[in-house]
């Protein structure tokens, strides 16, 4: 496994976990449509269905994670969410919102988390 595959996957289980501590519902894990991508984390907050993109690294030498974030992705998101509604016609929620989840991967991870980034 590459270096970047296994500091993705570290980062999305340990955004998985933090998530879960904070009482939300995990129900997607790398939810991928097709060529268009994929989002890493789909989880109710209450009544809210979260779309949760998790950037790792392992230090700020080069930005803070967030900073990954560009308006790019943020349409790949926008549409791979949209693409995820339309398929999951029957689930009930009340709201979305697209959240953040940044880590600096330490011995004592630093995670940082965004909501309603966009």
């Amino acid at each position: 496994m590459s270096k970047n595959i296994s500091k993705g996957k570290a980062g999305e289980d340990l955004a998985a976990e933090f998530l879960i501590k904070r009482g939300f519902n995990v129900i997607e894990r790398n939810w991928r449509y097709s060529r268009y991508g994929e989002i890493d984390i789909i989880a109710f907050d209450r009544e809210i269905l979260v779309f949760i993109e998790v950037k790792a690294r392992t230090s700020n030498d080069y930005g803070h994670p967030i900073e990954a974030i560009n308006q790019n992705k943020v349409n790949k998101i926008r549409t791979i969410a949209g693409i995820y509604l339309n398929e999951k016609e029957g689930l009930k929620y009340k709201g979305v919102r697209f959240d953040a989840v940044c880590i600096i991967l330490k011995n004592i991870p630093e995670i940082t988390y965004f909501k309603d980034i966009f």
